[in-house]
């Protein structure tokens, strides 16, 4: 469990590092906010297609090999970034090449985390997925603040010492997951679903649908906050990563930390409805409002209402498809990532249309929480 709970830390650091350089991207190697948008929406198609070519090997070359894979690729990227764009011709193509391979050990720790944790003999299923991906939120958190400190205290100019400082983090991971007792989601002689029964299920593709919601509803603002902080709102680059990125995933991990701790009170239904109406109404305030604190405080905000929607997900898939195994968490996975991708370049190629304007993709992105919202209503109906 605790190898576990550092492996979506790690994730963290895959998604949410190089987000607080894009601007110094667009500085020092003159990249284009298209060419951002670029890494973002390539980082996680990357990874939704290893979630799509996972179910086919994981269980072939076995959980422990493969999720210690996962940790090689992360380290690997993250250490490639330091010197790929100035030993190419272009800088752009050696940061694409070093985001394509830390991708690939961030889709792996997607599909194989949740179910090593599913597996594990814990009391309440529901209440340890929720802490399990309330430690993505406290990555991000460690990445924002730590790197905001690094940075105010060492200079931006020197963000490759850190990317190496934050590479150690994986390949720590990998000596843990290599010496840790990993158990089978399936009892044995127990076949999980095929691809093609969970197909077959209508219940599945709701589920996808509001996977698909909940990534893109989480990851458009996230992967935006920090930039759009500076831009948007007009302020430095400290206070930028502080009150953007790391309010957002303070307060997404609060949300989940509730729902581990008290999820055994709660009406998980009942939490995630009120979680898409507040997130609907933090996009706004982020897209309308042209006060910064305010516009700041939404971000904030956002992050508490998408807490609960993606672990949500997929604790209620695990309970209404038994059997599902290695195929049911791969493609949960994969419509997670679609979303991840498809929030933060929908806001993107918007704002490029505006101009650059951030707060136009925000408000086109609210699309987003609008569809999660119907997809749980329609969820609590086909219970009753």
């Amino acid at each position: 469990m605790a190898a576990c709970f550092i492996g979506y830390i790690v994730q963290a650091i895959v998604n949410n590092f190089v987000p607080l350089l894009f601007v110094t991207f667009q500085n020092s190697y003159h990249i284009s906010l298209s060419k951002i948008t670029a890494l973002i929406t390539v980082n996680f198609i990357i990874q939704l297609t290893v979630d799509i070519l996972s179910a086919g090997f994981i269980d072939k070359i076995g959980y422990r090999s493969s999720v210690i894979i996962a940790d090689i690729f992360s380290a690997t990227g993250l250490i490639l970034l330091t010197f790929l764009p100035e030993l190419l011709p272009d800088a752009f193509i050696g940061i694409m090449i070093s985001v394509i391979i830390y991708a690939v050990g961030g889709g792996l720790l997607e599909v194989l985390v949740s179910p090593i944790m599913e597996a594990c003999p814990t009391d309440n299923k529901e209440k340890a997925m929720s802490l399990l991906h309330s430690f993505y939120c406290w990555g991000h958190m460690g990445v924002v603040l730590l790197s905001t400190a690094f940075f105010a205290v060492a200079g931006t100019g020197n963000w490759k010492i850190l990317a190496v400082i934050w590479a150690v983090i994986p390949v720590c991971n990998m000596i843990l997951f290599a010496k840790a007792p990993i158990y089978s989601l399936n009892t044995e002689g127990e076949q999980g679903l095929t691809v093609n029964r969970l197909f077959r299920k209508k219940i599945f593709w709701l589920f996808m649908l509001m996977m698909m919601c909940a990534g893109a509803s989480e990851q458009a603002v996230s992967q935006w906050a920090s930039t759009f902080a500076e831009q948007g709102l007009g302020v430095n680059k400290t206070i930028g990563d502080l009150a953007g990125p790391m309010a957002f995933a303070m307060m997404m991990g609060l949300s989940r930390l509730i729902y581990g701790k008290y999820g055994h009170k709660l009406n998980l239904d009942r939490f995630m409805q009120f979680s898409c109406i507040l997130c609907i109404i933090s996009y706004l305030c982020i897209a309308l409002v042209p006060v910064p604190i305010l516009g700041l405080t939404g971000c904030a905000l956002c992050g508490f209402a998408v807490g609960i929607l993606w672990p949500g997900t997929f604790s209620k898939t695990a309970v209404s498809i038994k059997g599902g195994g290695t195929v049911l968490f791969a493609m949960l996975a994969l419509a997670g990532d679609l979303g991840c991708s498809g929030g933060p370049t929908l806001a993107g190629i918007v704002s490029s249309h505006f101009n650059n304007n951030l707060h136009s993709g925000i408000l086109a992105a609210i699309v987003f929480p609008i569809l999660l919202l119907i997809g749980t209503v329609l969820l609590s109906q086909h219970k009753t």
